[in-house]
């Protein structure tokens, strides 16, 4: 069996799901605005559940809903939800996004903060495994799907978080405007001070503002990790 990841205050286990944890679930469950004290959060397309446990980590939601298409991704965030002292705050619901967000409208509830790592990989290339197909492809999760759900139940002074590739971070931006999303923070993501931007950390909320905009640097060389990222990650990894 595989190991769980320890991470400093919780473990995860993935031995049931087709994506395992990676530094862009990492990135977007530290960085993601939790500054107004919400009541209620969401994460859409929760994987291991390793955002919502960093989530449940850095704030005191009483509600922190996660939702899951694919049934062993769903069967693996319940099970690390279960294992975690967070678990009477944490619930997976198994759901296509598109439903979950109908039925929550329908019931006129709405979330203070969402926050999604989606399928992103538009290419035509995709693998005969259906589980890390809908986990890596926006052919199950369109980024205007996403978009369409998330503006139905964010709340009035909610903020949508979400991590991308950079190079869909314009086409993202100008979509998320036909839902009155409008972006308030990009923080482009580097591998090394000579290396391209490779992600996009991105907020929205539905109040238009000065878009403030900043850069992190991951590593100054191999396994040297700057600064900047070891303030970001220290709460939750056990080596920072």
């Amino acid at each position: 069996m595989l190991q769980p990841f320890q991470f400093k205050e919780f473990k995860v286990y993935q031995d049931k799901t087709a994506m395992k944890i990676g530094t862009d679930g990492v990135l977007l469950g530290a960085w993601c605005n939790l500054e107004n004290y919400p009541d209620s959060i969401l994460d859409i397309g929760s994987g291991t559940g390793v955002i919502s446990l960093m989530i449940a980590q850095r704030c005191d939601a009483m509600t922190i809903d996660a939702v899951e298409i694919d049934e062993k991704a769903y069967e693996q965030t319940v099970e690390n939800f279960e294992n975690s002292e967070w678990g009477d705050r944490l619930y997976c619901y198994h759901s296509s996004f598109q439903e979950f967000a109908d039925e929550i409208a329908a019931e006129e509830e709405f979330y203070d903060v969402i926050v999604s790592n989606p399928p992103f990989y538009t290419d035509d290339f995709e693998t005969d495994s259906v589980s890390r197909n809908r986990a890596r492809f926006t052919s199950s999760l369109s980024f205007d799907t996403l978009l369409s759900g998330v503006a139905k139940i964010l709340s009035k002074n909610g903020v949508f978080s979400l991590i991308i590739p950079f190079k869909e971070e314009q086409e993202f931006i100008q979509t998320a405007k036909k839902y009155e999303l409008y972006i308030n923070h990009i923080c482009r993501v580097q591998g090394n001070p000579s290396s391209a931007a490779k992600r996009s950390l991105l907020r929205f909320s539905f109040q238009e503002q000065e878009c403030k905009e900043e850069c992190l640097i991951i590593e100054t060389v191999r396994h040297q990790y700057t600064q900047q990222y070891i303030d970001l990650t220290k709460d939750f990894y056990l080596k920072m």
